[in-house]
């Protein structure tokens, strides 16, 4: 019984993490839409929040590697989907958080900003998703 609870428990946690990861595409692709006219169809604003919706599935707790390997090996090693995981989620909700900021404050920032908040959105979940798969591969 605890192993279903506790099953139902991890994938409940990860829905909500998908979903945080599909608001905060929606937010991307609305400060985005709203500045660059190409880009205010409904496919471009499903297209963000799948992509974070995956981002944050997979990207965000990852299964570590050991701290002491088995093998006897070096221990100074980095864990390359750790590292990817961290960057890519901060960089991701960091311009999630900028479009928020930008939407409610009704800003107009200038097309070069959008731009690297675009470029930005699209690099942290690329991230993610990279290493969710790396983490997922080993495990």
């Amino acid at each position: 019984m605890r192993a279903r609870a506790r099953k139902f428990a991890h994938i409940l946690e990860r829905l909500g993490l998908a979903m945080a990861g599909a608001g905060s595409g929606l937010f991307v692709a609305v400060h985005v839409g709203s500045s660059v006219s190409a880009l205010t169809s409904q496919a471009f604003l499903l297209v963000m929040m799948l992509g974070g919706a995956v981002g944050f599935y997979l990207g965000i707790d990852t299964p570590q590697l050991a701290f002491h390997p088995t093998n006897g090996g070096s221990t100074r090693k980095i864990d390359a989907a750790e590292l990817l995981s961290a960057v890519g989620t901060f960089l991701a909700t960091l311009v999630a958080f900028f479009s928020v900021g930008v939407i409610v404050l009704r800003s107009e920032p200038d097309i070069g900003w959008t731009a690297a908040i675009m470029v930005g959105w699209v690099l942290g979940i690329a991230m993610q998703i990279v290493a969710g798969t790396i983490a997922r591969l080993r495990a």
